[in-house]
């Protein structure tokens, strides 16, 4: 993978320059023996989303959704996420990503296709979600979660046991709250923004 910056024109005239940094690319921890912990220890791993509104750095809780976590991190690792894009920012709930399949807007590899393709089982615990942490989107099936993924934005108790919970925000909620800025469109329920790029995987 490539490790230039390199940005993309932006749908409907706006851009956010986006690069995922894998800070630790040591294997991620087992998970623990014993009863799940409500606030959780986050792995070693670090993966940064590097934006123009300033960087979104994350960890991922291997005890409390192993599957899910393995997952996302090869998704990052072969660069799936290389040139997707955020669809969502609901101001005080989440900040969503899209699923790289359709979210993209180059083409995959077969490697990439082929980990895209997978869905992970519904790992749901008893974390809350509250403002930070990384919570898995789904369809009806609590077996569909695939790669589309959100950052809270504020505590949302009715999607506790209800979503999987893989990981937190580390560092950037500054950066969180200069998204929370951006301008909005109501389609449905969902609270939209421009189509946000994301720009290259590095590491």
């Amino acid at each position: 993978m490539g490790s230039g910056a390199q940005s993309l024109e932006m749908w409907r005239g706006k851009r956010v320059s986006i690069f995922i940094v894998i800070a630790c690319t040591s294997l991620l921890c087992s998970a623990f023996n014993g009863a799940l912990a409500t606030v959780p220890e986050l792995g070693s791993t670090r993966v940064v989303f590097q934006t123009n509104y300033g960087d979104i750095e994350f960890g991922f809780y291997p005890s409390v959704a192993p599957k899910t976590v393995e997952h996302i991190f090869k998704l990052v690792r072969l660069g799936c996420y290389n040139t997707n894009h955020f669809f969502r920012v609901d101001r005080g709930f989440v900040a969503q990503v899209a699923d790289v399949n359709g979210g993209r807007s180059a083409p995959m590899n077969a490697v990439q296709k082929l980990e895209a393709d997978r869905t992970v089982v519904g790992e749901f615990s008893d974390v809350k979600h509250v403002r930070g942490i990384l919570s898995m989107g789904r369809f009806s099936d609590p077996d569909s979660a695939a790669s589309s993924f959100s950052m809270l934005l504020g505590d949302a108790p009715h999607l506790d046991g209800e979503y999987a919970v893989f990981g937190k925000v580390t560092k950037g909620d500054e950066t969180l709250r200069k998204l929370e800025q951006l301008p909005t469109r109501k389609e449905g329920i969902f609270v939209m923004i421009p189509r946000q790029k994301l720009v290259k995987t590095t590491g």
